[in-house]
């Protein structure tokens, strides 16, 4: 018990440091430069293609939904074959700006993400030679692929490399909180009263950069443990040190991505607020804390940018 109450004595002298400092922990989002339109345009085809599965049921979008913050509304996604997943399908808005990709950071770059998918046997289950075959058959495909990739024959990598290209694309305008941070904007009463919790909480700890996560891993459970932990680091690295570590989510649009947590248990915004107050502070939070919490946090809530 000594210990957990030296843990939360570091974790309140860090997040009042935070407070002092938390105007520079979050910047806003510029656009992604150096976007090849015609790759990104092909991109869009295959995203939204159930060629891509091995039934020709489930797309990339079957998991990453418009209407859900382009993440899924379920606890796990169903792929081939009415096949369950087994850990909750986090949004693609905004990925390009994560350091690594998936909850365990497994993968560094869109690409290689891109390709789980399509490999996994409870989503698509397709292999490189399969796809390939279908895409070189089709009415629509190889046109497209030599207009852009200057190549006789679609291959694997640039399937992929499309459609990492169009994932580039999904980012957001400015959110309300990032013409805040801009001097256009004010946040009402609600806003700004969720802001100080969430700079006095310490949640910024965690949760800052361009897309408020993305850019570190942490533990869920630091002061009392959480007992559904799979799908972590600790599955990568085999370190006992990283049991219960995942990359850190954006809060970027966090209102319309729900259920949260890699198991999906968290139903509401409010849940995961209280989730995180218990297992990574150590207590229950007052219920107007987590009001304004959850007011703040939607001022992180944004349309997606014009295609350039």
């Amino acid at each position: 018990m000594k210990g957990v109450w030296i843990l939360k004595i570091l974790l309140l002298i860090l997040s009042m440091s935070l407070f002092v400092f938390a105007e520079s922990l979050i910047q806003p989002l510029e656009p992604v430069k150096n976007i090849d339109l015609q790759k990104a345009k092909l991109g869009k085809l295959l995203f939204f293609d159930p060629i891509l599965s091995q039934d020709e049921t489930i797309n990339c979008a079957s998991c990453h939904r418009s209407e859900y913050g382009w993440a899924d509304n379920k606890t796990v996604s169903v792929g081939v074959y009415n096949r369950k997943g087994i850990i909750n399908s986090p949004t693609v808005v905004n990925a390009v700006y994560n350091f690594k990709q998936f909850w365990n950071g497994r993968a560094d770059t869109l690409q290689e993400q891109a390709k789980g998918p399509i490999h996994t046997a409870f989503e698509m289950d397709m292999d490189n030679k399969t796809l390939e075959e279908r895409l070189n058959k089709s009415s629509l495909y190889p046109e497209y692929f030599k207009a852009v990739y200057k190549k006789e024959k679609i291959v694997f990598n640039d399937i992929i490399d499309a459609i990492a290209e169009y994932e580039k694309t999904l980012t957001t305008k400015d959110s309300k909180f990032d013409l805040f941070l801009k001097g256009k904007e004010t946040l009402t009463y609600e806003e700004e009263r969720g802001y100080r919790v969430f700079r006095t909480y310490g949640c910024i700890t965690c949760h800052n950069g361009k897309n408020i996560g993305g850019n570190s891993f942490q533990k869920i459970g630091i002061v009392i443990s959480y007992d559904d932990c799979y799908g972590d680091r600790y599955e990568i690295t085999k370190r006992e040190f990283d049991k219960c570590v995942y990359k850190v989510p954006s809060l970027r649009n966090i209102s319309k991505t729900a259920p949260y947590f890699h198991d999906g248990s968290a139903k509401t915004l409010q849940d995961a607020i209280k989730v995180m107050a218990y297992h990574n502070l150590g207590f229950k939070p007052r219920q107007d804390d987590v009001e304004s919490l959850e007011a703040f946090l939607k001022t992180f809530d944004a349309d997606l940018r014009e295609e350039r």
